[in-house]
């Protein structure tokens, strides 16, 4: 927890009160790998922050499951929109390996907003990186090929992520056959 405390220090200027605050909502969890901290058409009511862990975001299409986000130690993870709307999840949200989590409610963090503008400035924030990641995926997916998504994907995404997440997951999340992947990176090593 010391290290969420010093994350919310740099990125928002947390003082030691609004942190006493914050600390006494969070619920700390351990989660077996491949457990489901949401499931599909139930509401997102916890924001996790990932203490230790890997944790991926997907929903199901015709059957076969599309992976949309990536999260492991020290970051957010949630089904964005349906914690911010309140309504029904389309996403699944995994742990990937054995994890532990802190979540607060999105009653309690809307409490906390009402209380010290610097968490609606953490919610503004978490919301623009999650913007900026949809983003920079859908350009991705529409302008690239499949190595340059990859070595994208290497360059921008945390070296755990990239080393201890199934390859098969990674394909998924590019958009790319796992055969497709599995030639990008034998040329990658090779060169």
């Amino acid at each position: 927890m010391n290290l969420l405390k010093k994350i919310l220090e740099e990125l928002i200027g947390l003082e030691d009160n609004e942190w006493i605050a914050l600390k006494t909502k969070l619920k700390k969890g351990e989660c077996k790998s491949k457990s489901f901290l949401i499931k599909e058409g139930k509401i997102a009511n916890n924001l996790y922050y990932i203490q230790r862990g890997l944790l991926r975001t997907f929903h199901l299409q015709d059957g076969k499951e599309i992976n949309t986000y990536f999260a492991c130690d020290s970051q957010f993870i949630t089904s964005f929109s349906s914690f911010i709307t309140q309504t029904h999840s389309f996403e699944y949200l995994q742990t990937i390996e054995d994890s532990i989590v802190y979540s607060i409610s999105y009653i309690e963090l809307m409490g906390l907003y009402n209380e010290s503008s610097k968490f609606e400035k953490l919610g503004r924030i978490l919301a623009e990186k999650n913007y900026l990641c949809v983003l920079d995926r859908t350009l991705s997916m529409q302008t690239k090929n499949a190595k340059e998504k990859y070595l994208d994907f290497i360059k921008n995404y945390d070296r755990k992520i990239v080393q201890r997440m199934p390859q098969h997951q990674i394909a998924s999340f590019l958009g790319i056959a796992p055969e497709s992947l599995s030639r990008v990176r034998k040329e990658i090593s090779i060169s």
